[in-house]
């Protein structure tokens, strides 16, 4: 019995612990891929929440290395060699769940899994690379499961589909030639924005007697085919000649494809003592679909094709990533029946390789759960982390050179989330 009423008051906070830690983990990772809620065991469930993230990551030794005033040059190391990378931001999540019998459940949801935002300005050392840039997207998904008796548990088949929206940003100092004569700041925009669908498929088995579930699902790539933008050139109007087709001073129209990773992930967790849980989860991330994402001219659309250092290249997004691996671990309590806790440790594996400064994070992650009444659960956890030190400069990758106009490092740095949601069940 302890344990039954264990798994009512404590899985939920811990499906929810587990899911605050990670909140800054590498590539473009934000809340991820997330089908929790579909587990629960009311009839009809109704879930809204947000993830605050404060990552602090700092760069320092900051130096220009490509001081020519051909295009992306000029000398800027008469400007600050630091600089704060990352932005704040917050991920919200609305799911509502259906229970159909008592073989079916299916839930709806909105989130935003995937997203990245740095923002260290126009005045350091490194404009030429970076001055700007942010990726959005939006996730609609739809998930449904059928579950049956198997052994002295239930075997869980699960399956669905979710719509997905991209769309973003880079700004980054292109000459500094017009800022001598007076023309315009030198600064360029690339503007891009897609959508693509993706599935869904996993198996689950439970054993509520013993608030025990081992869950493995897979979550496919999405596609972004016709990615199309802007490249805004009209700040940059000193005497050059066109670059790969675009004349300065212009707004040219440009089109590249690229996509979302698709993941694997095993969750599990089972009762250990009356009113005591484990938890964990091992998360493959296939991040390394993300390289060089170039960006071409349309009016070279079917004639060329769009390759990184290609001759139609006008720019590009370069992420240069690895796969990701997150590894989560920890435990949970109910202390009476309405409040109860979880705490959990993660380790994230960067995903640049010399790169960027997505390097490996440590995570603490605590949480709590009250439930007033049987319809109603209000829930909010904290994590503060680690991310480790490291350098970025020069990667030759397939004959291309990247990183060879800035190069930088950075300490060990802090990262803090706070999360809160509320569960309506009924």
């Amino acid at each position: 019995m302890a344990s039954r009423m264990f798994s009512k008051g404590v899985t939920s906070l811990v499906l929810f612990s587990s899911l605050a830690s990670p909140s800054f983990a590498g590539g473009l990772e934000r809340g991820g891929y997330n089908i929790d809620q579909l587990f629960d065991t009311s009839p009809f469930s109704f879930q809204s929440g947000v993830t605050y993230v404060t990552p602090q990551r700092k760069l320092k030794d900051v130096r220009d290395t490509d001081t020519s005033t051909a295009p992306g040059g000029g000398d800027l190391n008469s400007r600050p060699n630091t600089a704060d990378d990352t932005s704040n931001y917050t991920i919200p999540y609305i799911g509502f769940k259906a229970g159909f019998g008592d073989a079916i459940d299916c839930l709806v949801d909105y989130s935003e899994p995937f997203g990245g935002h740095t923002d260290p300005g126009l005045n350091w050392a490194g404009a030429n690379n970076n001055i700007e840039t942010e990726i959005k997207t939006r996730n609609y998904g739809g998930t449904c499961s059928y579950r049956f008796d198997v052994g002295p548990g239930q075997l869980r088949v699960i399956g669905g589909a979710f719509y997905q929206e991209v769309e973003g940003f880079k700004e980054r100092l292109v000459s500094t030639v017009p800022l001598l004569v007076g023309t315009g700041n030198g600064v360029g925009r690339l503007d891009l924005e897609d959508s693509g669908w993706g599935w869904r498929a996993g198996l689950a088995y439970e054993i509520p007697e013993y608030a025990m579930r081992a869950s493995l699902v897979y979550n496919s790539r999405v596609k972004y085919d016709n990615l199309t933008g802007t490249v805004d050139l009209t700040q940059v109007t000193a005497p050059f000649a066109p670059l790969n087709g675009a004349p300065y001073g212009r707004v040219t129209d440009v089109f590249g494809s690229a996509e979302a990773p698709d993941s694997l992930e095993l969750k599990l967790q089972s009762g250990i003592a009356p009113d005591w849980l484990a938890f964990g989860s091992v998360k493959w991330t296939n991040w390394s679909v993300l390289q060089s994402v170039p960006f071409c001219p349309k009016s070279t659309k079917g004639l060329v094709a769009c390759t990184s250092g290609g001759a139609t290249e006008l720019t590009s997004l370069d992420l240069l990533y690895q796969d990701g691996w997150t590894i989560t671990g920890g435990v949970g309590h109910k202390f009476n029946e309405q409040w109860a806790g979880a705490v959990s440790l993660t380790w994230d594996r960067g995903t640049s390789q010399g790169y960027g400064a997505q390097t490996d994070s440590w995570t603490l992650g605590l949480g709590a759960a009250f439930t007033p009444t049987e319809h109603i659960e209000w829930r909010v956890a904290g994590a503060v982390g680690v991310l480790t030190s490291g350098s970025s400069g020069v990667v030759t990758q397939n004959g291309v050179t990247y990183g060879d106009d800035v190069s930088y490092s950075f300490d060990n740095d802090l990262v803090a989330a706070l999360s809160t949601s509320l569960k309506i069940k009924f």
